[in-house]
């Protein structure tokens, strides 16, 4: 089955969206809001939440079997807003039923499962996206622009902070649930792979995941990526760092209005007369300033983006390959961290879109 839609600006996108616990209801807001898509259908287990969905949403239906769901004709594409370990079942059911799918991250539990939606959706021509919403923000676009025109110079460092007081998961722990999002800004930043990953972590709730890790990224050409994260801090940081040669980036999404402040500071290696390890270093001090951001709702612009993709068949900038990078960095912190952070060496080709 060929997924594409022809008459491209002449046809709505309808939707059915499944789970209505905390992402639910920001997809179905923002799948409101733009024109080119309609909700159809809402499907989850439990009869509440679907209350909350026909008190706000009148004309959708309310369903709490999937199938009756994938069975409808009219739904040309599949929201899943549920819990990891659901992802590849219910992608991989609406791929089969020939829609269209966007699904919540991590894509998938294992890149196992990732490759397998991959060869499903790519044999049906059918658009598959990962919702990383913050790839669409107006801060990481900004920084992407900044990047790909060099003004930072050589890339030096990625360093990043995501630490809050909750919200604890049961099925993932704490890399899966938050460093997911740095990981996915990082592989939409940086033109290169890492090539080795190590990770630490720790839980302190019997039965439980780990709660807080630190997971580093080595990389050939001479950069470092470092991700904290942490359900146990007292203060919420959503902070990241990207240190260039020429200039330096501070992405503080905390922050109500500058969440992006270019710094103009380094240092100068001046190589003399002396050996190199004797090289003189100088230091840079210049000025700062914040750029202007677009400040269009993130998921809003994702499903704007996931309707042009599937109009026009192309690939989306979070589709499953960059969902598969993801999840297969992943695999490799979890397994170091395991192991008290051993090291994992990265197959060249193994993060390869």
């Amino acid at each position: 089955m060929d997924g594409r839609i022809s008459g491209y600006g002449e046809h709505v996108i309808k939707f059915g969206v499944v789970g209505y616990g905390y992402w639910g209801p920001n997809l179905v807001r923002n799948l409101f809001e733009v024109p080119e898509t309609m909700v159809v259908a809402v499907c989850d287990a439990r009869e509440d939440r679907l209350r909350q969905v026909a008190s706000r949403y009148p004309s959708v239906e309310l369903l709490t079997d999937y199938q009756k769901m994938l069975d409808n004709p009219e739904i040309d594409a599949i929201a899943i807003a549920t819990p990891v370990s659901t992802h590849y079942d219910l992608a991989m059911r609406a791929l089969c039923s020939g829609k269209h799918v966007m699904v919540e991250k991590p894509m998938t539990s294992s890149t196992e499962q990732a490759l397998r939606l991959i060869d499903e959706a790519e044999r049906r021509r059918l658009v598959l996206i990962v919702d990383h919403t913050f790839v669409y923000t107006g801060a990481v676009r900004k920084i992407k622009q900044m990047l790909d025109s060099g003004k930072l110079g050589e890339i030096y460092y990625y360093d990043s902070t995501r630490i809050n007081l909750g919200l604890f998961q049961r099925d993932v722990d704490v890399l899966w649930d938050l460093a997911v999002h740095d990981l996915a800004i990082m592989n939409y930043l940086l033109p290169m792979t890492p090539c080795a990953v190590a990770a630490t972590g720790i839980n302190h709730v019997s039965g439980g995941t780990e709660n807080l890790a630190y997971l580093t990224m080595f990389f050939q050409e001479n950069v470092i990526a470092h991700i904290n994260v942490n359900w146990l801090s007292p203060v919420k940081v959503r902070r990241t760092l990207i240190g260039g040669s020429k200039q330096m980036i501070v992405y503080d999404d905390m922050e109500p209005s500058e969440k992006v402040k270019v710094y103009d500071k380094g240092i100068t290696l001046g190589a003399g007369t002396e050996s190199l390890y004797k090289a003189l270093i100088g230091y840079r001090s210049g000025d700062m300033y914040a750029p202007q951001l677009d400040v269009s709702e993130a998921l809003k612009v994702e499903i704007q983006h996931f309707v042009d993709c599937i109009h026009t068949g192309s690939e989306p900038l979070t589709g499953s390959r960059a969902g598969l990078q993801v999840v297969r960095l992943l695999e490799s912190a979890s397994y170091s961290m395991k192991h008290r952070g051993k090291l994992v060496e990265l197959a060249p080709d193994a993060l390869a879109v």
